[in-house]
């Protein structure tokens, strides 16, 4: 996003006209845990900003919610601060 102003609520703001593809997430996420059982993404709105996320990865073992977010956004790099504008996730891990 890029604002101009002190600060962003005060001034203009545009967020970046990129779009990203539920294949570019899922490929983010897949590179971050090769180990993932099931990576799925779904485009909730059809423009490209609004995900929904859902992996299953032995990696999240032992992590808070807000550890195995923290690994997903770490994942996901700048996507996280341009083209995706809501993003909800479904972490599991593998059973049995």
């Amino acid at each position: 996003m890029t604002c101009t102003g002190a600060l962003p609520s005060f001034g203009s703001c545009s967020r970046s006209t990129s779009r990203v593809s539920p294949r570019e997430l899922e490929d983010k996420v897949r590179a971050a845990f090769p180990d993932a059982q099931s990576i799925e993404a779904r485009d909730l709105t059809g423009t490209g900003d609004h995900f929904a996320l859902r992996v299953v990865s032995g990696a999240f073992a032992g992590k808070t919610r807000i550890e195995q977010h923290k690994m997903i956004y770490a994942a996901l790099g700048e996507a996280m601060n341009g083209p995706i504008h809501a993003l909800t996730m479904d972490l599991e891990v593998p059973r049995g």
